[in-house]
């Protein structure tokens, strides 16, 4: 198979021939249909600090993919040949990750667990299918699982960005009213256009709207201080985006108000299955630009020079 290997920081990624892989137990081996490319592999590929996560030398990349189950292995159930399926990337217990610790879906196959595996519903393509298993789950575990938001909660979200994009559209279906709040007048714009009740100039703005949960994800510092400044007494605000890994909390604000700061990371087989539901409502318009599988490179570069609005996808003919 072909597959776009990883060698390390500074080294562009190199599209090479590899053996298939195989089943073994508990494993399935996919025939991968689209990819996700995603900031985190442009930041390994330029910072050296990202090194530690790739314990076992060269990779083939890749965190986000679906595509079509070709192998089964010994001990697997609720999978057969044939099947469209995503893969949640990550272990949550041990952490080991698809495109860091054994090769991802920047490849022809990929073989992985087959209890981070779910079914992709019908309807649902391929392309979004893959970016629900990132930017997705990530979004839907904050808003819901970690947030706890649910239909008639005022949310309110901060960045919409590829994440804030998911988190929107998929508070709406679940009945949420929602707020939303970004620096470009554009991603504002975006906010208006996709549903949001009210959309703000500012986080500390929306103090008015009085929302319960507030997710923050851009992450700069400020935005997560001025979140605790804007959400209700005893309400709640998650922080998801890492603009800057560090924030001045008004600890006197927490504890007045009695709010509840909290933190959330990737997503889970049942955050993933919650994504495909709501893509199985038809309601969801994620903004996914395709390319050829053989242009996983100039993608990448892409996302390094920031021209893509959106969710890049890298597809197979």
């Amino acid at each position: 198979m072909r597959g776009w290997e990883f060698k390390g920081t500074n080294i562009p990624l190199e599209l090479i021939e590899k053996e298939d892989p195989k089943a073994i137990p508990g494993h399935v081996v996919i025939e991968v249909k689209a990819a996700g490319l995603c900031h985190s592999d442009v930041a390994a590929l330029q910072d050296p600090g990202w090194m530690p996560l790739f314990p076992n030398g060269p990779v083939i990349m890749g965190h986000e993919f679906a595509g079509v189950v070709i192998e089964v292995g010994e001990g697997v159930e609720g999978f057969k040949v044939g099947d469209r399926v995503g893969a949640n990337p990550m272990n949550r217990e041990t952490k080991v990750t698809a495109g860091y610790n054994y090769d991802g879906g920047y490849a022809e196959k990929v073989r992985v667990p087959a209890d981070q595996c779910v079914i992709i519903p019908e309807g649902v393509s391929f392309a979004e299918g893959a970016a629900s298993t990132d930017a997705g789950i990530t979004s839907y575990r904050a808003l819901f699982s970690i947030g706890q938001a649910k239909e008639g909660t005022k949310l309110g979200i901060i960045g919409i960005g590829g994440l804030g994009q998911f988190a929107l559209q998929m508070a709406l279906i679940k009945g949420c009213e929602v707020y939303a709040t970004d620096v470009s007048p554009e991603a504002r714009k975006l906010a208006e256009e996709l549903g949001a009740t009210k959309v703000f100039d500012t986080v500390l703005d929306m103090k008015e709207a009085g929302c319960d949960v507030i997710v923050d994800f851009a992450g700069f510092g400020q935005t997560t201080s001025d979140a605790l400044e804007a959400v209700r007494p005893q309400g709640t605000v998650v922080i998801v985006g890492m603009g800057k890994l560090g924030s001045n909390i008004n600890t006197y604000l927490m504890i007045t108000k009695e709010i509840k700061l909290l933190g959330s990371n990737g997503g889970s087989v049942e955050d993933l299955k919650g994504v495909y539901d709501c893509f199985a409502t038809g309601k969801m318009s994620p903004n996914l630009i395709t390319i050829p599988f053989e242009e996983v490179d100039k993608g990448i570069e892409k996302l390094k020079n920031h021209e893509v609005k959106g969710r890049l996808i890298a597809v197979f003919e």
